[in-house]
């Protein structure tokens, strides 16, 4: 399951270079051109980065990462813009932006920056978790393997180890479950839930994943 990249830029040449550039390293970049289209994007789908320009059309970049951190929305942003005083640096760590990078940048401190994020997300200091002697997950790949070997998992079982990583040893709840791995447009699912939950178990051990009765599930680091 590849990383999923948020762009906001509404300088076409610029947006499809920075697209092209994303997806040949391997993620997964989607474009959208002003705000409304950002918010509409969030809405419907999960990120795991923002990529804001300030200057777009309706809502300013610092404008709309002020509203999508009111909706407790905290997926790592990073500001691409042409603005440059302390005052703008400012503002823009004060709506809630991770990073900031000023224009014009080069395309690999960009990614640079995107994945020191992906690394913080996990509040580890490598991308590569250990989740025992056999498997490990990469953080930035979205990769499970098995001595060096990609594990095959349906796309949501991805996801839900992922979440899983990101809340070890925690209670997880079955909202929060139906919420990250479900998009808005889709019916969640019990059953599947539950057969994902018994794929992951039949690869990675049934104690890694603890059913907490009709409260949700704890994966255990240990």
């Amino acid at each position: 399951m590849k990383s999923k990249i948020l762009l906001l830029e509404d300088d076409l040449s610029l947006s499809q270079t920075i697209i092209d550039y994303l997806e040949d390293q391997g993620f997964e970049a989607i474009p959208v051109y002003d705000s409304e289209e950002a918010q509409s994007m969030i809405y419907e789908k999960q990120f795991d980065i923002f990529l804001f320009d300030v200057n777009v059309p309706v809502l300013n970049g610092f404008k709309l990462l002020k509203l999508i951190r009111k909706q407790n929305n905290l997926t790592p942003c990073i500001f691409i813009t042409s603005l440059n005083s302390m005052n703008n640096l400012e503002e823009g760590f004060n709506s809630g932006c991770d990073d900031y990078i000023r224009k014009p940048f080069e395309l690999k401190e960009l990614l640079l920056r995107v994945q020191t994020l992906l690394k913080k997300e996990f509040s580890k200091k490598n991308t590569i978790i250990n989740l025992d002697k056999n498997f490990t997950f990469d953080t930035v790949s979205n990769e499970l393997k098995e001595k060096e070997i990609i594990v095959d998992l349906h796309y949501k079982e991805l996801k839900l180890l992922k979440l899983f990583l990101q809340c070890e040893n925690e209670l997880v709840s079955h909202d929060k479950i139906y919420n990250y791995i479900w998009e808005y447009d889709e019916q969640y699912s019990d059953s599947s839930l539950r057969t994902y939950i018994k794929n992951l178990r039949k690869i990675l051990g049934k104690e890694k994943i603890v059913s907490l009765k009709k409260l949700g599930y704890r994966f255990n680091s240990n």
